[in-house]
C-alpha cells in the first residue's frame, strides 16, 4: 500500500501503559495512530474518519475486541478495514470465537513489536476483497459441545487460520530459545557449581592450614605463661587466664629476678587476633627472666651481680621499643611490679593499667595508686614508680581491665566498687579459692553474653 497521505491506525486498548508503547511504536515506523480506551471509543474514530488499519484488544470494558469486530465488519462501509486482535488468551474456542467475529488476524500477548508489524505490513499489502455470496453462507461449527456461527469469507478464515499457525510457530520458537537459553544456563550453572566446589575445596585447605597456625599460635603463647601456681620461697601466687577468642592480648608472668627479688607483669594489649596477639608474644619475649647486658628486666653488674631495673625505666624502654605508629597502632597497658621479698617493698609502675588492690589483713581492699599513659602512645615520656610496703599476710590482686570492665546483658559494667566488694569476700579463703571466686564474679555478671575481653587476673599473698 502506498500514498502520499501517512497510513492512519486506530488502536483499541484499554490499559494506558500497553498503548502507549504501541502508539510509540506504531508511530516510530511512519503510521498516524488514534487511540480509544475500549471498544466503543475505538467505534466512534472508525465512524468519524475510518482509518487503513484496526488493532484490538479483545479484553476491554463497555465494547470487548469481540464487539468491535463484529459491529466492524457487519457495516459494509468498514468491512474491508484488516482488524487484527490482541489478546493473552490463545485456546481453540478464542479462535472460533475470532472467526466467529470476522477478524483477519490475530496476534497473541505478549508478542514482540517487529512481529506486530510484519503482521500489519502483510495484511495493508494484501486487500480484503468482497467473496462470493456462498462463501459467505453462514457455518456452524462445533467445539467442545458448543456451537458457533461463522460467516466470515474464505480470505478472512484462511488469513485468521494462518495468523494462528504464525502465532503457534512463533511461541514454539520462542520457546525453543528459551529452552536453549536455558540449557546454556545450565552448562553455565554446572561449569560455575564446579569452579566453586574447587575454591571450597580450596578453602577448606586454606582453612585447616589456619586452624593449624592458630593452634600453634595459641601453644605459643600458653608457652609464655606460667605453668602453674607456685609459691616462691614461701610466698604464695595465683592466677587465671581466660582468652575471649583464640588469640589473646593480654598475658602475664612472674618469677624471681635474684634470691631477693620477684617481678610480676599483666600486659593488655588493645584489640584481639592476630595482630594483637603477636604484639602480646614480642613484648612477653622482651620481658624474659633472663639476665644479660641487652635484659630490660634486669642487667648484670661488673662485679657478676644482678642490677634489678627500676619499674619505671622498664616502662620507659618497652615504650621507645613499640611505638604505636609502628605497631600498626596498636598499643598496650602494662602493670609492671618488683617485689622485695625480704623488706616486703613493692616498686610498680602502671601504664594505663587498671590500678592494683591491696587487701590488708582485717581491712577493706585499697585501690593503689597508678598514673601513666599506655605503651606506644607517646615518644620519650617519663613513667612514675609507685611504691608501697606489703606486711606479713597482705594480698595483692592485680588485673586487666577484662575484670571491672566486663558488662552485662543491659551493658553495664562490673565497676570498682563490685569488684572491691568481690575482693572483700575473699577474707579467710586460700589465695587460689580467692582467684577463682573474682573469676566467677565475673562470669556472673556476663553470663547471658559472656566476656567480650579477655580476662586475666594475678595475685600473690606476702608470707607472714
Amino acid at each position: 500500500m502506498s500514498s502520499d497521505q501517512p497510513i492512519r491506525i486506530v488502536i483499541a486498548e484499554d490499559s494506558r501503559i500497553q498503548a502507549k508503547m504501541l502508539i510509540k511504536r506504531l508511530e516510530s515506523s511512519g503510521y498516524h495512530v488514534r487511540w480509544g480506551a475500549d471498544g466503543a471509543a475505538a467505534l466512534e474514530f472508525i465512524r468519524e474518519d475510518p482509518p487503513d488499519l484496526i488493532i484490538s484488544d479483545i479484553e476491554m470494558p463497555e465494547m470487548n475486541g469481540y464487539q468491535l469486530c463484529q459491529s466492524v465488519k457487519q457495516d459494509p462501509l468498514f468491512r474491508k478495514i484488516p482488524l487484527i486482535l490482541l489478546s493473552t488468551l490463545s485456546s481453540p474456542e478464542d479462535i472460533i470465537e475470532g472467526l466467529q467475529a470476522g477478524a483477519d488476524n490475530y496476534v497473541t500477548k505478549p508478542y514482540e513489536a517487529e512481529y506486530l508489524l510484519s503482521r500489519v505490513d502483510s495484511l495493508l499489502n494484501s486487500p480484503i476483497e468482497d467473496d462470493a455470496a456462498e462463501d459467505q453462507a453462514a457455518m456452524e461449527v462445533n467445539l467442545r459441545g458448543k456451537s458457533y456461527t461463522v460467516q466470515s469469507g474464505r480470505q478472512q478464515v484462511l488469513n485468521l487460520l494462518i495468523s494462528t499457525f504464525e502465532n503457534a510457530v512463533e511461541k514454539n520458537s520462542e520457546l525453543i530459545r528459551v529452552n536453549q537459553e536455558l540449557s546454556r544456563n545450565r552448562d553455565e550453572l554446572s561449569r560455575q557449581n564446579q569452579a566453586l566446589e574447587r575454591l571450597n575445596s580450596q578453602l577448606e585447605s586454606q582453612n585447616e592450614r589456619m586452624t593449624r597456625d592458630l593452634q600453634a599460635a595459641v601453644r605459643i603463647q600458653q608457652s609464655l605463661l606460667p605453668t602453674t601456681n607456685a609459691s616462691i620461697d614461701g610466698m604464695d601466687v595465683a592466677w587465671r587466664y581466660i582468652p575471649c577468642d583464640e588469640l589473646a592480648g593480654d598475658f602475664l608472668n612472674y618469677f624471681p629476678l635474684d634470691d631477693e627479688h620477684v617481678a610480676l607483669y599483666v600486659v593488655d594489649v588493645s584489640g584481639h587476633g592476630v595482630a594483637s596477639s603477636l604484639l602480646s608474644v614480642a613484648v612477653a619475649r622482651s620481658m624474659t627472666r633472663s639476665v644479660s647486658s641487652s635484659s630490660i628486666l634486669a642487667k648484670l653488674s661488673a662485679d657478676g651481680g644482678t642490677n634489678i631495673t627500676s619499674p619505671h625505666e622498664v616502662a620507659a624502654e618497652l615504650n621507645n621499643r613499640f611505638p604505636m605508629e609502628e605497631q600498626g597502632e596498636l598499643y598496650f597497658t602494662m602493670f609492671y611490679g618488683v617485689l622485695n621479698r625480704v623488706s616486703g617493698e613493692l616498686r610498680y609502675v602502671s601504664a594505663g593499667h587498671v590500678p592494683p588492690i591491696l587487701m590488708r589483713k582485717g581491712e577493706k581492699p585499697q585501690i593503689l595508686p597508678a598514673e601513666g599513659f599506655a605503651i606506644g602512645w607517646i615518644e620519650e615520656i617519663d613513667y612514675d614508680l609507685e611504691q608501697v610496703t606489703m606486711r606479713p599476710g597482705d594480698r595483692l590482686f592485680v588485673f586487666s581491665d577484662g575484670v571491672p570492665e566486663a558488662m552485662d546483658q543491659d551493658l553495664n559494667e562490673l565497676g570498682d566498687e563490685r569488684m572491691l566488694k568481690a575482693i572483700e569476700a575473699t577474707e579467710g579463703l586460700s589465695l587460689d579459692d580467692a582467684v577463682a571466686h573474682v573469676k566467677t564474679t565475673v562470669d556472673q555478671w556476663c553470663r547471658v553474653n559472656g566476656p567480650k575481653d579477655d580476662v586475666s587476673i594475678l595475685a600473690l599473698d606476702f608470707p607472714s
